[in-house]
């Protein structure tokens, strides 16, 4: 066995140095694709000399040399005339095109993103003659490919199902999300991350894993998401048999959106799928630093987005949920959002029900102030069962443009659309159907009860934030949340935050129906740990204006978009320390995952020049900060505390 291990790593080593000589150099049965770096591979071949099924290796040439990330992972995809899995033929294989560009974004880990990558097609044919390309795509933190089928034929072609696997092949940890059951009120990513469990371990659900998920394998880190979901396709997720350390790709469920419509997506040729991506690196920072996602996704479709403008938003619905029904119930959040220069307000659920005033009214009130209005919508729709209004309208392209044309007319600067609950394709271009409406009324839009992010964000920038996590609003209904909150918060900024901005609603001082076990300091860290282009502060008014003046300035000064982000340190579960800049100025901020005191001292090399600090941390008690003062610069180490669940923000402004 062990002189198989060695033939093994022998080929591969030789495969990678014959590459890098020759490039354009191939090799009988086996094609690569590097990273402009060199450092990542993707490597295709047949399983054997006699089965033609195709299969894929990640490797990585890291410190200890050239290590196998994925092994053997299958590759292939099956439509209802042909499967595109065995007896596959290369035909043709394009040399490696490098790919280099730099685009602007609005939300996101930073303003400007560098895409730089090789890429090939590879294209196969079956033995009925259909062919199939595999499009490969290799940057220095990630490897993506898709599947293309490249004929011209205006028939429509069905998806049946995917063999494309992911074989880690070796043991791990991993951070991964169960893909729950949907309910009426609970779409399917709303579960818990698993925290630092074994791969191989089987989903606590019947319905698989969730995208994004994490793994931690020899010295790697690897995370598995998709990415440009477009033209009539699934939203994917994983799925493992019991002690199998292979996951392989699952359609939705049949009984998903009331049972309503297919999961296997048809369309005419050509045709593209999803990009499946696979980030990796040797470090954390790899993972929680990516733009892959981003990158994968088309360009902007929106020709003038002068208009296009995130920020922070007060709501009510957390701490009163009937508010949004009371014109009176609300004026106050539209004050607290002017008196914080806060951008907007949300105006949730059933505010076509108010009872005290008119809502045109209120949004008039609020641009008097120069807060801009967002409006909840249901999205179903005989799609979902949920009572909350308005609804009927999102699913019916006449009535939803006629509604964006008077919202748009009466101020409303963006809507928050509710309770999608299914990944199948017709639900997905529902999504895509409203943020092109929207755009043509100039409305931003959050997606909540919703999917993923799939870098629609980079293709329609109207699109400010989704929800798909378990979130803040936990405190009102889930009694184990506050058990639970302060480990998730260290996982998601290196799981769900990565492929996109998040909707968690949090800094929320004041106790709800389950009051918080963090502290005061890790809620207020929370406005910088997380990003999301709209960023709903979820506190009562006076639980912000009650605040240390030190405080209110923070949540004054912090931003919701970003022009850099660095990990600092941390380790999901445990803690997490980012850091962020916009302009000149940088915002770090810790959170602890833990019921135990944690001393750091933190190298501040990133930073340029000389800054002054304010350093906002735990006090006496979870509920009171201690504020400090200094002076910082790139030489500068910051000793810091963080209580049991606690945290901390720094400020530093440019000198």
């Amino acid at each position: 066995m062990n002189s198989l291990k060695s033939i093994f790593w022998c080929c591969l080593f030789t495969t990678l140095v014959l590459y890098s000589c020759t490039p354009n150099l191939e090799i009988e049965n086996n094609w690569s694709v590097h990273s402009p770096n060199g450092k990542l591979t993707m490597v295709i071949d047949h399983l054997s000399k006699t089965d033609s099924s195709l299969v894929y290796h990640v490797l990585i040439n890291n410190a200890t040399g050239i290590d196998t990330v994925l092994s053997k992972s299958t590759l292939g995809i099956v439509r209802s005339d042909d499967s595109f899995t065995k007896g596959l033929k290369l035909v043709a294989a394009s040399p490696s095109v490098e790919i280099d560009e730099t685009f602007q974004t609005f939300t996101g880990k930073r303003s400007e993103v560098h895409n730089h990558a090789l890429e090939r097609v590879f294209t196969f044919e079956t033995i009925q003659g259909n062919k199939v390309e595999i499009e490969v795509r290799v940057f220095d933190d990630g490897v993506a490919f898709r599947y293309i089928f490249p004929e011209q034929n205006e028939e429509l072609h069905k998806v049946t199902s995917e063999a494309t696997g992911f074989d880690f092949f070796k043991k791990g940890k991993a951070w991964i999300q169960p893909y729950d059951s949907v309910t009426k009120w609970t779409p399917a990513y709303e579960k818990y991350y698993l925290n630092n469990i074994e791969i191989g371990e089987i989903s606590p659900n019947p319905n698989g894993w969730c995208f994004p998920a994490l793994f931690q394998t020899g010295n790697n880190w690897v995370l598995l998401t998709e990415a440009g979901l477009y033209d009539n396709f699934y939203g994917g997720r994983l799925e493992n048999t019991f002690s199998s350390l292979i996951f392989t790709i699952r359609l939705p469920e049949k009984t998903e959106a009331n049972g309503l419509g297919s999961i296997e997506p048809e369309h005419a040729l050509p045709w593209e799928t999803p990009w499946r991506v696979i980030v990796v690196g040797d470090n954390l920072a790899t993972i929680i630093e990516t733009d892959v996602v981003k990158k994968l996704a088309r360009p902007n479709q929106i020709k003038n987005t002068n208009w296009i403008k995130p920020g922070r938003a007060s709501w009510s619905w957390w701490s009163d949920h009937p508010s949004s029904k009371s014109y009176s119930a609300m004026v106050p959040f539209i004050d607290l959002a002017a008196e914080m220069g806060w951008e907007y307000t949300l105006i949730d659920a059933n505010w076509n029900t108010m009872y005290d005033g008119k809502i045109e009214d209120l949004v008039a009130y609020g641009n008097n102030r120069g807060i801009g209005s967002l409006l909840w919508y249901n999205s179903g729709g005989p799609h979902n069962s949920v009572t909350e209004e308005p609804r009927d309208l999102m699913n019916d392209p006449v009535k939803r443009k006629e509604e964006f044309m008077k919202i748009s007319q009466w101020g409303v600067k963006g809507i928050k659309v509710d309770f999608f609950q299914s990944d199948k394709p017709f639900i997905l271009q529902q999504y895509l159907d409203i943020l092109k409406d929207a755009a043509e009324y100039q409305l931003m839009v959050n997606f909540h009860g919703a999917t993923i992010p799939r870098g629609w964000e980079r293709t329609f920038p109207n699109l400010m934030t989704m929800e798909s996590v378990r979130g803040g609003e936990c405190y009102s209904f889930a009694p184990e949340y506050p058990e639970l909150a302060p480990s998730h918060h260290t996982i998601l900024p290196a799981t769900r935050n990565v492929i996109g901005s998040m909707d968690y609603t949090p800094v929320t001082f004041s106790d709800n129906e389950y009051p918080h076990l963090t502290t005061n300091a890790h809620e207020l860290a929370l406005s910088v740990i997380f990003e999301s282009g709209w960023q709903h502060m979820a506190d009562r008014v006076e639980a912000y204006r009650s605040q240390p003046e030190e405080v209110k300035q923070f949540l004054k000064d912090v931003p919701s978009t970003w022009d850099d982000t660095k990990f600092v340190r941390g380790f999901p579960g445990k803690e997490m320390i980012l850091a962020r800049k916009k302009g000149d100025d940088w915002f770090i901020a810790g959170i602890n995952g833990e019921a135990v005191q944690k001393d750091f001292s933190n190298d501040l090399a990133f930073l340029t020049g000389d800054y002054e600090a304010v350093i906002i941390k735990d006090g006496m008690d979870p509920r009171t900060f201690s504020i400090d003062k200094s002076n910082i610069n790139s030489s500068s180490k910051v000793d810091l505390r963080m209580s049991p669940y606690g945290g901390f923000t720094i400020h530093l402004k440019k000198k």
